[in-house]
């Protein structure tokens, strides 16, 4: 029988990280602050993996996340006490390795393990899952696949809608200059779910989906079925919305400007407590610092969704129909999540060596500034095309970034900055940059300045990324028990694939259904988009995602009216290029509208060269712009910008 299902009490989940940044102290407070049943962390951002892998190749880092091991030594007394089970994905690449660390913290011998144990009581099992890693054959799944079935596509690929960022494919026929370095499947919940069957209180993963710890452990709580969709899916985004860290309890909050900064110090991590049917409530330890409104929950249930199903390795969610009620101080309900079969596929991360980059940053001060920017670029171009090495740099940009204020009041009002970003597969053509820069650095224009500061002016590496499509035949994802009495592994536990699955239906994109007029809702006026809508944005692969949402029907009314395809591209402006595409979907019981935005991070986050690679400032900038907005809807104190 599972482990409290005669309780019928909710399992109550919480969040340790949402990043390899996260330290340690925060494992802790969750499992000392309050009751909690099992704590989860996701510490493996999209490029974590690759970086990890850059640095794993010259022996500088040892495969996994050392947060992680930090959290899990502070931590193992208080969880040994309380009996709170741990799994995390901060084993990176190597979850065997850190396995093995965490469990040598019971003793490197076996008799200094056994008075250890008698000394402080600890009587932990330590698990790890692997199968994620493809290495060996990831060669031969990008060239070929077992089968049709398995053949490995990019994620977007079957999109006939979407074009392919430039030199998307170039690494597959280059592999001796642009290596690949990782390649990790995206692995669910089942071979952590069987850990825990088998009495394991930490379990170690590599690259398992972000939210699939959470459904293991409401899955391993209830004793789920693989056929339980609609449980799992609603564990599934239980999962997705504490799994990033602080993102819930008032981090990256678009609503921020409505509180005191003093709110935003010492933020704590979240909680959720699922329901035997997969609904759940938001939650967090009353002693830390942050807040849980239906807001931030809005905010991070459309960060980085793909449309209104979410995918997983183990089930689809579909968020058509989802609720969001705020039920208590700190405490949201979130309600509505249908599931259905997961797809026979899952998201194969490839990174690659892509070459080299090198970016310069500008000053300008006072008025003329474009001027300004025209003679720096056109001074570096000339260069580059007199030497010879302009056409062998495949990507060069000269970025604009800000606005001098007029009238300033200080130097730093009317300062604003270029940045020269570059990028080639030769480490030669993108020095060349630098020293054109530097050949034409006395005749610059007037008032040029800058920091003294200049690592980043010269070439460093950096990573291409690959999100394939593979079978999920294609894994062997297991799990295996470390004996507590002795220094080798026990069995490997196998998984296999998921016993029901059906194929990845094209993404729902469709303008709203009978649309207001929009003067129905009486006199407008010019305003931030953001006086009257919050939302969230995220970067999935070389898209961006984004929800805009509302307080009231009625102002739901008017932005799916309001908000079409069209708008999204007019409201991009400069930004906007003919080879985007983007997809919309409603939610309409949140008075939400989203969207995906194809091809503006070009490869993806490790080689974007965008300010803003990880999508997140996108939303922002789209609540900046002014529209025609309902007088009626306006605030007495709108946003700040």
């Amino acid at each position: 029988m599972p482990p409290f299902v005669s309780a019928r009490r909710p399992v109550r989940i919480a969040n340790c990280s949402g990043a390899s940044t996260d330290q340690g102290i925060h494992m802790y407070n969750q499992a000392t602050y309050g009751p909690v049943d099992v704590i989860t962390g996701d510490y493996l951002a999209e490029g974590t993996l690759g970086n990890d892998a850059l640095r794993k190749t010259d022996q500088s880092h040892p495969g996994w996340v050392p947060t992680a091991l930090a959290g899990i030594e502070m931590s193992l007394d208080v969880v040994n006490e309380k009996r709170i089970k741990i799994v995390v994905n901060g084993g990176s690449l190597n979850p065997t390795g850190l396995a093995e660390k965490v469990h040598g913290m019971l003793g490197l011998e076996l008799m200094e393990r056994l008075w250890q144990i008698a000394e402080r009581g600890l009587q932990l099992r330590v698990a790890f899952v692997d199968g994620d890693d493809l290495m060996p054959k990831v060669h031969s799944l990008l060239r070929h696949g077992s089968a049709p079935s398995s053949a490995a596509l990019h994620l977007d690929n079957g999109n006939q809608n979407v074009k392919l960022a430039k030199d998307t494919l170039t690494f597959l026929d280059n592999p001796a200059t642009m290596p690949i370095l990782s390649a990790n499947a995206y692995l669910g919940y089942r071979a952590i779910q069987r850990g825990l069957d088998l009495g394991a209180d930490i379990v170690i993963c590599g690259r398992v989906a972000d939210a699939s710890p959470v459904i293991a452990a409401a899955a391993w709580w209830y004793g789920w079925a693989e056929s339980d969709f609609d449980a799992l899916a609603g564990a599934l985004v239980a999962g997705h919305l504490i799994e990033c860290s602080t993102y819930v309890t008032g981090a990256n909050f678009a609503g921020a400007y409505k509180y005191p900064p003093s709110a935003f110090v010492d933020l704590g991590l979240p909680i959720a407590e699922v329901a035997a049917n997969g609904e759940c409530v938001v939650t967090k330890h009353e002693a830390l610092g942050g807040f849980v409104t239906a807001d931030t929950v809005k905010c991070q249930l459309l960060y980085e969704l793909q449309g209104n199903i979410y995918l997983n390795s183990d089930v689809k969610a579909d968020l058509t129909g989802v609720k969001v009620v705020y039920q208590a101080q700190n405490r949201v309900h979130v309600s509505g999540v249908k599931g259905h079969p997961p797809p026979p596929t899952t998201k194969l991360a490839v990174f690659y060596r892509g070459g080299y980059q090198l970016e310069i940053l500008i000053n300008a001060t006072g008025y003329g500034t474009d001027h300004k920017w025209d003679v720096q670029e056109a001074q570096i171009r000339n260069k580059l095309k007199e030497w010879g090495t302009l056409d062998d740099i495949d990507v060069l940009e000269f970025q604009r970034v800000g606005v001098s204020e007029e009238n300033p009041d200080s130097q730093l009002a009317s300062t604003t900055y270029m940045r020269v970003f570059a990028q080639a597969r030769d480490r030669h053509a993108v020095t060349t940059v630098t020293g054109a820069w530097n050949f034409c650095f006395m005749a610059h224009f007037p008032g040029m300045n800058c920091s003294f500061d200049y690592r980043t002016i010269f070439p460093r590496p950096f990573l291409g990324y690959f999100p394939a499509v593979i079978s999920q035949g294609e894994l062997d994802e297991a799990v295996t028990i470390l004996d507590s009495q002795s220094a080798g592994p026990q069995r490997r536990f196998t998984v296999g694939p998921p016993k029901i699955t059906e194929p990845v239906a094209d993404r729902d994109n469709y303008e709203t259904a009978n649309p207001s007029s929009l003067d129905s809702f009486g006199p407008r006026t010019m305003r931030p988009l953001g006086d009257v809508v919050l939302g969230r944005s995220g970067d999935k692969a070389g898209n961006v995602n984004i929800g805009l949402f509302v307080e009231s029907a009625e102002q739901y009314d008017w932005l799916r009216s309001f908000l079409t395809r069209e708008k999204v591209k007019e409201l991009m402006r400069k930004d906007w290029r003919d080879w985007y595409f983007i997809e919309r979907v409603e939610m309409p019981n949140i008075f939400a509208v989203h969207f995906v935005v194809y091809g503006l991070l070009g490869r993806g986050v490790s080689s974007s060269s965008r300010l803003d690679s990880l999508g997140k400032g996108f939303a922002e900038f789209i609540r900046a712009v002014w529209v025609p907005v309902p007088a009626k809807f306006l605030q007495e104190e709108p946003a700040k910008l």
